[in-house]
């Protein structure tokens, strides 16, 4: 058996069909086509069958799924025996949220990089839903998120690295418009920008919209806080962040808070990896290395 054919089977998952297999592995689709087939023939079993233009995986092929990622687990460790460990080789594959990347990562990712500058650090910026589902589905070795997405799974294994406060702010001059959020049954002309939909702290406040019958004039979505905290400086609107990424600009007055009943108003940020992962010495050394940061 070839591992690289083991290899070529995970990769047809992940993309979702052979030909994307093929241009990720830098093969020919017909390549892709016959290490399928050696692998069908050596275990005498039927990967995926063809329905309508779409090659899909069958019952067995889904049940080859764990045994596969065992093998080229078992495969990573011995890899790494033969490597010397204290040189952190290797590539590690990180999904984290935005806030937590731009404003509480880097100093880690500095520290980690100092010790271990062979090691390949691949670094997204992601929901923390697609945190968790690439974790699950084995795209991510490590991810850094927020657990308050309604569960985790019990095939993840988390450490805590902090809890944050989440506060609503606006503009000095926005708070003296619209500095009451409390009153319930109230329409506010006012534009709330903010995270897409599957943001952990967008979802809080609109929940306590909800509970409060208070609508919002309209709601603008965007990908990037520091793009957020300019507009909400300029009079656009307000938001509601972690205060930590707001810091800076609270105390430099050109943000302020707006008081809310909300009263889980913080969140927790983790480290996560699968429980069936190998835990390499990069991976390791990076969540010893969030540990001790103290974010």
């Amino acid at each position: 058996m070839e591992i690289k054919y083991l290899k070529t089977f995970l990769t047809i998952i992940e993309q979702g069909s052979f030909s994307k297999a093929a241009q990720k592995l830098n093969y020919t689709q017909s390549t892709i086509t016959f290490q399928i087939n050696q692998l069908e023939q050596e275990f005498s079993i039927t990967l995926f069958e063809k329905i309508g233009r779409n090659m899909l995986l069958t019952k067995a092929g889904k049940q080859f799924i764990p045994y596969v990622k065992n093998v080229l687990n078992e495969m990573d460790k011995l890899y790494y025996f033969e490597k010397d460990l204290a040189e952190y080789q290797g590539d590690l594959h990180i999904g984290i949220g935005e806030t937590l990347l731009c404003y509480k990562l880097p100093n880690v990712i500095k520290q980690f990089r100092a010790i271990a500058p062979k090691t390949k650090l691949f670094l997204r910026s992601m929901n923390c839903y697609d945190i968790r589902n690439s974790i699950l589905n084995g795209t991510l070795d490590l991810g850094v998120l927020y657990e308050d997405i309604g569960g985790l799974n019990s095939n993840i294994i988390s450490h805590m690295i902090g809890h944050y406060d989440v506060t609503l702010v606006a503009s000095p001059d926005m708070k003296k418009k619209y500095y009451d959020f409390i009153t319930p049954n109230q329409n506010i002309p006012v534009a709330f920008i903010i995270n897409e939909k599957n943001c952990i702290f967008r979802q809080i406040f609109e929940r306590y919209l909800q509970q409060k019958s208070i609508t919002l004039s309209h709601t603008i979505e965007l990908w990037s806080i520091p793009t957020i905290k300019n507009l909400v400086k300029s009079n656009t609107g307000l938001s509601y962040l972690p205060k930590f990424t707001v810091q800076s600009e609270l105390k430099n007055g050109e943000l302020v808070e707006i008081p809310t009943d909300i009263t889980h108003s913080n969140i927790t940020a983790i480290c996560a990896y699968h429980k069936n992962k190998w835990l390499s010495p990069a991976m390791k050394l990076f969540i010893d290395t969030l540990k001790k940061a103290e974010l």
